[in-house]
């Protein structure tokens, strides 16, 4: 078992929602619900992220946040659209300012539905997460055997530009 399915570092967006599911991760933290019996760890920053947990509809002024911060975080990784919102925009999906659910600014894996989710819901989303990223954990490393594979059947260079 690969050390990222058994403890998963989690960053948490809050893209513009009514707090309600918000309130739910923060619950799933509590003794009550403990996260940390699966090994999660929170963190405030991408760069040591495994799991982007995102709460909220998109709206124009938030996407460009969500995509840096996602782009910040290192391969393999996954994202959890929690509660109606960050799945379609929610009760705010016809208002101005919003673009959508989560999924129209970078890619999804799991969706948690409700709203408000349940901390039940959101810990089987995180329990999912995991055993995505293992399965990208293993293609990654398949695609890294498979290249260095390739790469030692290539032609080496001579020193002087020759082959």
């Amino acid at each position: 078992m690969s050390s990222i399915e058994r403890s998963p570092w989690l960053i948490h967006y809050d893209a513009s929602s009514c707090n309600g599911c918000d309130i739910e991760v923060l619950a799933c933290l509590t003794p009550v619900y403990d996260a940390e019996r699966f090994g999660c760890i929170v963190t405030g920053d991408p760069k040591q992220a495994d799991i982007f947990l995102v709460t909220g509809s998109v709206n124009h002024l938030n996407a460009p946040i969500l995509k840096n911060i996602y782009d910040q975080m290192p391969e393999p990784k996954a994202v959890v659209a929690i509660g109606a919102c960050a799945y379609s925009g929610g009760v705010f999906a016809e208002c101005y300012n919003v673009a959508g659910g989560v999924a129209t600014t970078i890619p999804v894996d799991v969706y948690v539905p409700g709203c408000a989710a349940k901390p039940e819901s959101i810990l089987d989303g995180v329990v999912r997460a995991a055993m995505i990223l293992k399965e990208k954990e293993k293609a990654g490393r398949k695609a890294r055997a498979l290249a260095r594979k390739e790469g030692r059947r290539s032609p080496k260079r001579r020193a002087g530009g020759a082959t």
